[in-house]
């Protein structure tokens, strides 16, 4: 550590602390980690230091970055790389522009870069992630080694051929019981599709997902007869158990590696090397490939949700490697769909009933909510309706439509207060089962662009039953919106004297968009936020 180029402290090995570098969902694994937990006193303060790892991998060049979090400020960062120049040396530079950083050194055997005095970053809302903002280098080798087995990777078709002949041969073996099992449950189905629903069940009852990664545990799966014997494996040997027990069937599947995240990232297409952290199976469906992720005993199938959808993964079949799109859920796709009805009595008391319907992306983060323990799905929405105080639950009933793809909440619910009468008037919001909680925060002189990973459209129609003794004195007007980030638009019908219809719909685009145009989304936001709040203004008789 030094503070003013003088050193303040020295940290001895002792010093340092020795654990596993997993989290509890791994069964065994040799990664490691080795930290200093450090207090400072002052600041600025900087530090100094230099690693060393040997190893006879050269499948996994580590990527070269210095700015990997925030508020973190770099005076200086070297990167030097010595190779022989038949192995296919190889690297790709991201984000370089507006960086102080020299290239030293790119012969046929050194490379050689230089950082000097990067300023720390300060974090944005809604900002991509780091890795699609900030200086990084890709590196690799088109001959490498692997745990003892050499690779090549010219091309994605020679590197999916080498991945499936000298890592995936002979992990797909399974006892004849299994076989006899799997051909009877499939009976006398013909059509592949449906074959792969019956397996694919069959897995999610009979598996559950567990982290290995040992050795080349990192990449091979383990055998599927270990898998069917134990019942457990990672998202390597599930996916490679699925696809033993569809070849028992005739039908054929492809391992598929990719970044799995909420976050979407894409294996890079334009560089031939070992990349992804998750792998999931590809079914071919037509022209098309139905994905299954074999990690979940609750997916439906073909089910992507957030964590796999709409990026590059490379599918591994017989002949070769081959980049593909996984399945896009288009905006106005990822529904919820609102219909229900509420009352208001002469004390401002509100009562109502809700059905919730998720389609889409929506589905993902709402069917979860099923697997909830009573305190946590209270929890969950007290903070969903934070809008109404006093918020009391009373019979709630789920349906999931796994054929459909479609999560139905049934919900009672009631509040006490909700109308806040002062004097001869009562006030309350109309919109009570939907309002937007998009709170944009200001940012002066944004340097990020900002990202919409995924857009949605909402529709609710809502019944409004008013108190008797009281005529209204004042109702919101209707309300549209429309531009680049998306549509918003409400309406209020009146049936009766005391009866109104709601009805709410808010569009919003997924997209990438300028530094420049974020003042912009954000009051598009707040109209709409200020709009959900919209109160009406009753008088009593």
């Amino acid at each position: 550590m030094m503070l003013l180029g003088k050193k303040s402290k020295r940290s001895k090995e002792k010093d340092f602390i020795d654990q596993s570098a997993v989290s509890g969902s791994t069964l065994f694994s040799d990664n490691r980690v080795v930290y200093l937990n450090y207090t400072p006193v002052s600041y600025p303060f900087t530090i100094v230091y230099s690693c060393e790892t040997e190893t006879s991998n050269t499948a996994f060049i580590p990527q070269w970055y210095f700015l990997g979090g925030y508020y973190l400020s770099v005076e200086k960062s070297v990167l030097n790389v010595t190779f022989p120049n038949n192995l296919g040396f190889k690297k790709k530079e991201f984000y370089f522009s507006g960086f102080n950083i020299k290239k030293t050194a790119d012969t046929d055997t050194r490379l050689s870069y230089e950082a000097i005095n990067i300023l720390a970053q300060k974090a944005e809302d809604l900002s991509p992630s780091s890795r699609d903002l900030y200086p990084r280098i890709m590196m690799g080798l088109e001959k490498f080694h692997l745990e003892g087995v050499d690779g090549t990777a010219t091309t994605w078709e020679a590197f999916g051929k080498w991945y499936g002949d000298k890592i995936l041969t002979g992990t797909t073996e399974l006892p004849e019981e299994t076989k006899t099992k799997i051909k009877a449950l499939v009976g006398n189905e013909k059509d592949p599709v449906e074959k792969a629903k019956i397996v694919y069940d069959y897995v999610q009852k009979k598996s559950r997902y567990v982290n290995i990664a040992i050795g080349i545990g990192g990449w091979k799966p383990m055998l599927a007869t270990d898998v069917d014997r134990l019942g457990y494996g990672d998202c390597k040997a599930l996916s490679n158990y699925t696809k033993a027990l569809l070849q028992a069937v005739d039908v054929p599947s492809y391992n598929t590696i990719l970044y799995g995240d909420r976050y979407k990232s894409n294996i890079q297409s334009d560089f031939v090397s070992m990349q992804g952290n998750h792998m999931i199976l590809a079914v071919p469906n037509g022209d098309n490939y139905t994905f299954l992720e074999c990690t979940s005993q609750d997916d439906p199938f073909g089910y992507q949700g957030t964590f796999t959808d709409d990026r590059d993964v490379l599918v591994v079949k017989p002949e070769g490697g081959v980049i593909v799109r996984t399945k896009i859920y288009d905006d106005k796709g990822n529904t919820q769909t609102d219909k229900g009805s509420y009352s208001i009595d002469e004390n401002g008391n509100l009562s109502g009933h809700i059905f919730i319907t998720s389609e889409g992306s929506q589905y993902s983060s709402k069917s979860r909510t099923e697997i909830l323990q009573p305190t946590e799905k209270e929890a969950h929405y007290k903070e969903y309706w934070s809008n109404i105080n006093n918020l009391k639950l009373g019979k709630i009933t789920f349906t999931n439509d796994k054929q459909k793809i479609r999560f139905t909440e049934d919900i009672e619910v009631s509040a006490t207060n909700y109308g806040v009468i002062s004097a001869n008037k009562m006030i309350f919001p109309v919109d009570v089962f939907n309002q937007s909680k998009s709170n944009v925060k200001r940012i002066r002189n944004r340097k990020n662009p900002f990202q919409i990973q995924r857009g949605y459209l909402d529709t609710d129609e809502i019944e409004v039953n008013l108190p008797a003794g009281f005529s209204i004195e004042f109702l919101p007007s209707n309300f549209e919106l429309k531009g680049k980030f998306g549509e918003y638009k409400t309406e209020i019908i009146k049936k009766e004297d005391n009866k109104l219809t709601y009805k709410r719909s808010m569009f919003l685009n997924k997209g990438k968009y300028s530094n420049k145009e974020y003042d912009e989304y954000r009051l598009f936001m707040e109209q709409v936020s200020k709009n959900d709040n919209a109160k009406i203004i009753l008088t009593r008789n």
